[in-house]
C-alpha cells in the first residue's frame, strides 16, 4: 500500500511561537516523522557482495556472519557511522567486532526528516532530502534505524525457528547469534532464509542481553584514519586520470575577461586549459603544476557592482536596522513596557566567520559510455548529483554518486557548485579528472556565517527581574541562500540576490532567551550586503546567542547581581538549563564573578538540548582574547555514546573558541582576507585551555550534539575579560570595534 510524504503543513507566516524558536527543527513535531510515516515506496538500490544478503535498506549480512550498516548519513568526523551502526548492534544483539559501515546511496528512502523541514520552503509539503547536518543524525535517525533493526532480528529468529520447529517469538539474540534454550545459531548462517520469511505488523523491540546503548564503543572510522587507508574525495586514483586545479572571480557577480592560455600550455605538465564564463581551471598530470599554470596564465575577472568592504557591509547591516523589521515572536506587550519607562539598550556586532573546514572543495569524476561516475565530499548527495547532471547535461540517473568521507565540513560542504565543474571538466577532457580547489581558492569562495548587527532593549520589574525585552537583529538569510544555490541551483550571485528581504526562523535562531520573560518582541530586518553568506556549524545560534548571553550579563551588573544568581532567577521554567547553570558553577569553582575573577558565563538551548559555560580568559597584550579554562555542563537527553558525545561538545567549544578569537575577515580587493588557514588565528595547541565537560544523566529524547557548544562559547568569554578588566566587548571576534 503507497504511503505518500506525509509533510502537509503550510509554510509558517513570519510570526512564530516561542517554542519554534527555541527547539528549531525539533519543534516542527509532526515534520519529525518516524520510520512508521515516512514514505515505504523507496525499495532498497542496495548492492551485495558475494555472500551478503540484503534484509532491507539498513542491513546486509555475509555468510561468515559480518554485518555491514548502511548510514544515511555521511561521516564527517562527527561520529554518525559510529552512531547509526551502535543503534542497529544494539536492536539486532549483534558482535561489535562484526559491524561494518558503508554510505547510504541516492533513495529517498534515506531522506532526512529534520534537514527537509529546515530547507521547507512555500506552501508545498517539504521535499525529502537526503543530507548531513544540524545535528540530526540521532533525532532524524534513531527510530527509523532502530525499527529496520528490530525487523532484521525478527527475520533472523524466524529463520532460525523455522529449522529448530519452533516459534521465532521464543528466539532470543545476542552477541552475534539467534538463540533458543541450548541451541544457537550465527546470524550468517540463517541470513539467506530470513530474507524470504515477512515481517509481522507490529516489531517488539529487543529486551535483555548485552546491550550496547550508553556505552563507549570503539569508533569504526578510527582505525582507517589512524593508518591512513580511509579515502576521501582527494585520494581517489582513477587509470588515466588527469588533476585540475580552478580560478574563480570575486565572490559576486564575477566573470572572466582574460587569461593567458599559451603561457599555462607552457609549464611543464600541462594537459589542457578549460574556460568557462565564470572560472578557468588547468589539467596537468599532478595538482601542483595545474596550479602553478594557472599562476602563469593570470585570470583576469570583472565583477559587477561596486566593491564589498567591511565599511559597506556595515553601512548595509545598520541602515537594515533602521528600516522595519518583520516580527518573528510577538509575546506579552514588550513595545508598551518598554515605551512606560526608560529602558536599558545596548548594542552588539558580529563579523563574517569562515568555516575553516581542514579538506578543502574536491571532486573526482569520470565520464565513460555516457555514464558520470563522481567521487565527492558532500553534506547533500543528492543535490550535488543533480548539480552534476544539470551542468553536464546528463539524466540524474546518468550520474553514480559516491559520497565520500568528509574531512570536516561545519557546513562547508552544502555547497555542490564543484560537482558541476568536475562534471564539466570529465567530459571535455574526455579523462577521469581530480579537481582540488587550493586553500586560498577555498577561503576565497567561501560562503561564510552571515554579519550581524542587534539592538537589545529590556526594563525591569519591582524586585529586579526582567519585565519585558525587544532584540532586533539585522543580517542576511543565509539559510535562504543555501537553499536558493544548492537546491534550486542558482549561482550564487543570484541566489543571493533572491534571498534578499528573506525572513526565514533560522535567521533569528538562538535569539529567544532561554529565560522567563514575560513580554518579549522579537524582529527580523532583512539585510542586503551584496556578498553571498551561507551557514556555518552552529548557525545563526553562534550569533544571536553572543547577543543575548552578553546583554543578560550586562542587566546583572545593571542590577547589582552576580551573573549566575541573576540567571538561576529568571531560569524557573527551564529546569535542565538551571540544573547545568548549576553543576557548571560548582565544577568551575565559580567566584561570584566579581571584578578579577575574569571568570564569565553563559547559558544556551537549542536542538533539544542544553548547554551552560563558564571561561576564564583575559585580554592578551595583542588585542586578543586569551582562554585559559572552559568547563561545560551539558543535558542532551538520553546518551547513546557518550565518548562520541564529550567528543563533539569539546570540539564545539574549541570551534567557538576559534571563531570568538581568531582574526577578522576584511574584504580587500573584493576578496575576503586573510586566504590562508594559518592567518586566520584559530587556537594553536599552545592556546589550548584547561577543558572540562560533563553530562548530565537525563531520561528526555536525545537532542543535538555536534552544534550545541559552539554557541555559549563567544559570551562566556567576554563576560569573563569583563569581569578581569571591566572591559565590555560587544563584538565578533572578541576584541573588534
Amino acid at each position: 500500500m503507497r504511503r505518500d510524504f506525509i509533510n502537509q503543513e503550510a509554510e509558517k507566516p513570519p510570526l512564530l511561537s516561542r517554542r519554534d524558536l527555541i527547539v528549531g527543527g525539533t519543534a516542527v513535531g509532526a515534520l519529525v516523522v518516524g520510520w512508521s510515516l515516512w514514505p515505504r515506496v523507496n525499495a532498497p538500490n542496495l548492492a551485495a557482495a558475494p555472500g551478503e544478503t540484503i534484509l532491507n535498506g539498513y542491513i546486509k549480512i555475509g555468510k561468515d556472519g559480518h554485518i555491514v550498516v548502511v548510514s544515511p548519513q555521511i561521516e564527517m568526523g562527527q561520529g554518525s557511522y559510529t552512531h547509526i551502526a551502535q543503534i542497529v548492534a544494539d536492536e539486532m544483539g549483534a558482535d561489535w567486532r562484526t559491524i561494518g559501515v558503508e554510505p547510504a546511496p541516492i533513495n529517498g528512502l534515506y531522506a532526512n526528516s529534520l534537514l527537509s523541514a529546515e530547507w521547507k520552503s512555500g506552501l508545498l509539503p517539504a521535499s525529502p532530502l537526503q543530507g548531513t547536518g544540524s545535528s540530526s543524525t540521532i533525532r532524524a535517525f534513531a527510530e527509523p534505524v532502530r525499527e529496520a533493526a528490530a525487523g532484521a532480528r525478527i527475520l533472523l529468529s524466524m529463520a532460525a525457528a523455522d529449522q529448530w520447529d519452533a516459534s521465532w517469538e521464543a528466539c532470543d539474540t545476542d552477541e552475534g547469534f539467534v538463540t533458543l534454550g541450548k541451541e544457537r545459531t550465527r546470524f550468517g548462517d540463517v541470513a539467506e532464509a530470513a530474507s524470504r520469511f515477512h515481517l509481522p505488523d507490529a516489531l517488539p523491540r529487543r529486551v535483555g542481553g548485552t546491550r550496547l546503548a550508553g556505552r563507549g564503543v570503539n569508533r569504526l572510522d578510527i582505525p582507517a584514519k589512524l593508518d591512513g587507508s580511509a579515502n576521501y574525495a582527494a585520494d581517489i586514483r582513477l587509470p588515466d586520470m588527469l588533476f585540475a586545479a580552478i580560478r574563480q572571480g570575486p565572490p559576486g557577480d564575477s566573470k572572466l575577461i582574460s587569461f593567458d592560455k599559451q603561457a599555462a600550455l607552457k609549464m611543464p605538465g600541462v594537459f589542457s586549459i578549460i574556460d568557462h564564463e565564470r572560472w578557468v581551471a588547468v589539467a596537468a598530470n599532478n595538482w601542483w603544476a595545474a596550479n602553478k599554470a594557472l599562476d602563469a596564465a593570470k585570470p583576469k575577472f570583472e565583477t559587477a557592482g561596486l566593491p564589498i568592504t567591511n565599511t559597506t557591509i556595515a553601512k548595509a547591516l545598520d541602515e537594515a536596522l533602521k528600516a522595519d523589521g518583520k516580527t518573528m515572536l510577538d509575546q506579552g506587550d514588550a513595545e508598551s513596557v518598554l515605551a512606560a519607562g526608560k529602558p536599558i539598550t545596548r548594542s552588539y556586532r558580529a563579523g563574517l566567520a569562515p568555516h575553516a573546514a581542514l579538506e578543502p572543495m574536491a571532486a573526482t569524476a569520470s565520464f565513460e559510455k555516457g555514464r558520470l561516475q563522481l567521487w565527492i565530499a558532500t553534506q547533500v548527495p543528492d543535490l550535488a548529483r543533480r548539480t552534476a547532471a544539470r551542468v553536464a547535461g546528463l539524466n540524474p540517473d546518468q550520474v553514480i554518486l559516491h559520497a565520500m568521507q568528509v574531512g570536516g565540513s561545519f557546513g562547508r560542504k552544502y555547497e555542490v557548485e564543484i560537482a558541476g565543474q568536475a562534471a564539466l571538466l570529465a567530459m571535455k577532457l574526455e579523462r577521469p579528472v581530480q579537481l582540488i580547489w587550493s586553500r586560498s581558492e577555498d577561503h576565497a569562495q567561501d560562503r561564510m556565517r552571515p554579519p550581524a548587527v542587534a539592538k537589545l532593549s529590556a526594563r525591569f520589574a519591582p524586585g529586579g527581574r526582567i519585565e519585558a525585552m525587544s532584540i532586533d537583529i539585522a543580517t542576511p538569510d543565509g539559510l535562504a541562500e543555501v537553499i536558493k544555490r544548492n537546491r534550486d541551483g542558482h549561482r550564487p550571485a543570484k541566489a543571493q540576490e533572491k534571498a534578499v528581504g528573506s525572513s526565514t526562523a533560522r535567521t533569528v535562531d538562538g535569539a529567544v532567551p532561554p529565560y522567563g520573560i514575560p513580554s518579549l518582541l522579537i524582529r527580523h530586518h532583512p539585510a542586503d550586503i551584496a556578498l553571498p553568506v551561507g551557514k556555518v556549524r552552529g548557525g545563526m545560534d553562534g550569533v544571536n546567542a553572543f547577543f543575548i548571553e552578553c546583554f543578560i550579563d550586562e542587566l546583572a551588573a545593571e542590577a547589582r547581581r552576580d551573573s549566575f544568581s541573576f540567571r538561576l532567577g529568571i531560569l524557573a521554567g527551564n529546569p535542565r538549563l538551571a540544573q547545568c547553570l548549576t553543576k557548571v558553577t560548582a565544577r568551575g569553582g565559580w567566584e561570584g564573578g566579581a571584578q578579577g575573577t575574569s571568570q564569565g558565563l553563559a547559558c544556551h538551548s537549542m536542538q533539544g538540548s542544553h548547554i551552560a559555560v563558564m571561561a576564564e580568559a583575559i585580554m592578551g597584550e595583542d588585542g586578543r582574547a586569551k582562554v585559559r579554562k572552559l568547563v561545560a555542563v551539558a543535558d542532551v537527553g538520553r546518551v547513546l555514546n557518550p565518548d562520541i558525545a564529550r567528543q563533539q561538545i569539546e570540539g564545539g567549544l574549541l570551534f567557538g573558541m576559534g571563531l570568538a578569537t581568531g582574526v577578522p575577515i576584511e574584504m580587500k580587493g573584493r576578496y575576503p582576507e586573510p586566504r590562508r588557514l594559518g592567518a586566520l588565528g584559530l587556537p594553536l595547541l599552545a592556546d589550548m585551555p584547561e577543558i572540562s565537560v560533563e553530562l548530565i544523566r537525563s531520561k528526555e529524547a536525545p537532542g543535538g550534539l555536534g552544534e550545541l557548544a559552539v554557541s555559549p562559547v563567544a559570551p562566556a568569554i567576554a563576560n569573563a575579560i569583563f569581569a578581569g578588566s571591566g572591559q565590555r566587548l560587544r563584538a565578533l571576534p572578541l576584541g573588534q570595534k
